[in-house]
Parts: C-alpha cells; sequence; structure tokens
C-alpha cells in the first residue's frame, strides 16, 4: 500500500502534467492567433478563458507552510490562515474600485458583471446560505478582507447563477482536502465572462516576491477562489470557480481567501469526502455527487 507521501507525489506528478498539457495547449492557440486565424481562439490556461484549475505548489508538506516568522492570525479579521512573511500592508481606503473586464469567452450560464465597482472596505460580512443535494452548507463572506471578490460571488448568486449547478472536483489527500464547485459546465472550463484580480492573501506580499510560490496552510473551513494560475502577482485571474476546504491544504498564498464555512456545511463536506473521488482516484469528481439547488444570499 503506498505511503502518504507516495500519494501526494503521485497527485503533484498528475497535475504537473495537467499544467504541462495546459501549457503546451496555450502556446498553440497564440499561435494560431499570431497567424491570424479568425476562429474563436481559447488560450486554455488564461482567467479570460474561463479556465480556472488549482496550479502548482499544491502537495508540498505541511512543515514546509510553517514558520517561527508567521504573522499571528489575530492580524487577520476571520481568516485561520498561517501565513509566514510579512505584516500586513497598511489599512485600505474606504472605498475600492473594482475591475471586471470582460473575457474572451462567454459566460457558461447567461450572467453579467456586477453593477456596482465601487466597494467598500469596511462592509460587514455576508451570509450565504447553499441548498445542496447532500445538504446545508452556510458561507460567511469577508467583504473588509476581499471586497471585489465578495462583490462578484454576491452578484453571480443573487443573479442564479449557482442555482442547479453541481461541484466537479475533489481532492481528499492527507495536506490536500478540498471540493471545487462554481463552474455551471461542470468541467473546470466555465466562467462568468469576466475576471478579476487575486485580493487577500496576495496582496500581502510584493508581485515579485518568492513567498508567493510557497506554500501555506489554508486550513479547514475556508472558502477560497480557484484561478487560472497565469499571473504570479494574480492579476485577471479569477472568474466564478471556489473551493469549499474540508481539509488542512498546503497551496502558495495565491487563492482570494474571501470567507469560512459553517458546521453545517462542513458535516455536508465531510459526508462527500467519505466517498472520495470517482474511480477510487485522488483527483476528479466526487464519487458522491453533490449539486447545488439554490445559493441564497442573506
Amino acid at each position: 500500500m503506498p505511503s502518504n507521501e507516495q500519494r501526494r507525489a503521485a497527485a503533484k506528478r498528475k497535475l504537473e502534467r495537467q499544467l504541462a498539457r495546459r501549457a503546451e495547449q496555450e502556446k498553440k492557440r497564440k499561435r494560431l492567433t499570431i497567424a491570424g486565424s479568425v476562429l474563436g481562439v481559447i488560450v486554455v490556461a488564461a482567467a479570460a478563458t474561463g479556465v480556472y484549475f488549482l496550479t502548482r505548489g499544491e502537495d508540498t508538506s505541511s512543515a514546509a507552510a510553517e514558520s517561527s516568522s508567521a504573522v499571528p492570525t489575530t492580524q487577520f479579521v476571520n481568516t485561520p490562515l498561517d501565513i509566514p512573511g510579512p505584516p500586513p500592508p497598511a489599512a485600505k481606503p474606504a472605498t475600492v474600485d473594482c475591475a471586471y473586464p470582460a473575457g474572451q469567452e462567454p459566460p457558461a450560464k447567461p450572467v453579467t458583471a456586477p453593477a456596482t465597482t465601487s466597494v467598500a472596505t469596511d462592509g460587514p460580512e455576508v451570509k450565504v446560505a447553499i441548498d445542496s443535494t447532500q445538504g446545508p452548507i452556510g458561507l460567511s463572506l469577508n467583504s473588509a478582507q476581499a471586497p471585489c471578490t465578495v462583490n462578484s460571488m454576491v452578484s453571480l448568486a443573487q443573479q442564479g447563477y449557482f442555482d442547479k449547478t453541481s461541484c466537479h472536483r475533489i481532492v481528499a489527500t492527507p495536506g490536500f482536502g478540498i471540493l471545487q464547485c462554481g463552474d455551471p459546465a461542470a468541467t473546470g472550463m466555465g466562467g462568468p465572462g469576466y475576471s478579476f484580480d487575486n485580493e487577500y492573501p496576495t496582496d500581502l506580499f510584493p508581485a515579485d516576491d518568492p513567498a508567493l510560490q510557497q506554500p501555506v496552510n489554508y486550513k479547514r473551513g475556508l472558502v477560497a477562489m480557484a484561478n487560472a494560475g497565469t499571473s504570479p502577482e494574480g492579476k485577471g485571474t479569477n472568474g466564478s470557480q471556489f473551493f469549499l476546504v474540508f481539509g488542512d491544504t498546503q497551496l502558495p498564498p495565491n487563492y482570494t481567501i474571501f470567507g469560512t464555512i459553517d458546521d453545517a456545511g462542513l458535516a455536508t463536506l465531510d459526508k462527500v469526502a467519505g466517498g472520495g473521488v470517482e474511480g477510487g482516484a485522488e483527483d476528479g469528481g466526487p464519487a458522491i455527487p453533490i449539486s447545488f439547488n439554490t445559493v441564497k444570499v442573506g
């Protein structure tokens, strides 16, 4: 029987192969674009296309995520995350201007970008109730910490974008426990037709900081954005896909954390995680299917 370390290594190799294939596809499609193709060329590894996946560094050991220089979690609002690195930046302005540029691909389900782009940074928590086929999932979204992300997610939920959609991916291995949702196409390639930048914790680091490539511990109970991973500083990589963390997960701080999951939601996720992955794999569709009947704000 393979050890936990061997399983993590195998999962990492699989993800690296997926990234290599996508990178090669991107090169080919870019060449088509340069050649003057009039077809709708899909650049797979760009956020504008609506392709969102968890990128490099997913299966590094938890020891690498811990450091004596870790910033105390009490400095972060409602976020149980261990961040080795610099202290938080200066306080944000009262409002931020959020940009949601349109992408090359249409939305996976009819929807529009948020009408409001000037967003307060001192907003209250936003409650979201997910009625899923496997049980309730309650979220508390941190609009002060990730205002542009929460603004987008609330807009999508209010437009019914997440209703009648399924969660297409689960990873359930030691050091990596996530359920990925938010793609109406359920392929991992669907998005809302627009993109936006990373926020916390990416915004704690300078754009060229090597720490952006080092793993930190995304703790059980967090909800964060999946992204295309094409920009080290997280520019224009987010869309509609997100992941629910049911087990402490090692990732670079390139995935915007925008809320937490309630106890009932964690119980629902544990139920789904207990079924594992289809076909006994470590990364793929959940063996216990889960879909969202409705996702309601407030």
